[in-house]
């Protein structure tokens, strides 16, 4: 389950970036070539940046989010685990709180017919893609915090 979940992760963020990236370019050779520009780009641009930067965040599983780990390294086994456990477990919490909370904003945005600036979409539709992030941070945090606690060492990031 877990590599199926980070498939979906990496396919996700593929999917942004390469249609940031070819939105982004054509917007530029329409405005300099045709003197005009799509008013959505930027819009879509940036609601797929935000996907794409919750979507990344779960980069916890390859344990290459942000560490401090000088200090840490001179402590014993029982006290790294003890760190790491209470590190995963925050992550973990403050994740499933992102997440709890983006339902609730979708469920606002849905109920008060919020639509966007410059498309005048739903603004359900990209708002969405909060508690979307939130869960693939959620779950990554669990698995991380599920193998600090069964392991005999822990993990270097």
């Amino acid at each position: 389950m877990r590599e199926t979940l980070g498939k979906i992760e990496d396919v996700i963020c593929a999917i942004a970036l390469v249609f940031m990236t070819v939105l982004t370019f054509a917007n530029v050779v329409a405005r300099y070539v045709f003197s005009a520009s799509f008013s959505f780009s930027e819009e879509i641009t940036t609601y797929l940046f935000v996907l794409l930067s919750l979507i990344g965040s779960a980069a916890a599983r390859r344990k290459a989010h942000l560490g401090f780990m000088a200090i840490v390294d001179l402590l014993s086994f029982g006290v790294k685990k003890a760190i790491a456990t209470c590190s995963y477990l925050l992550a973990f919490l403050f994740s499933a709180a992102l997440f709890w909370y983006g339902i609730s904003m979708v469920q606002f945005q849905i109920r008060h017919g919020q639509v966007t600036a410059g498309m005048q979409w739903p603004e359900w539709i990209f708002g969405a893609f909060v508690p979307l992030g939130a869960f693939f941070i959620a779950i990554e945090f669990l698995f991380l915090l599920i193998d600090t606690i069964n392991s005999k060492e822990v993990a270097k990031k």
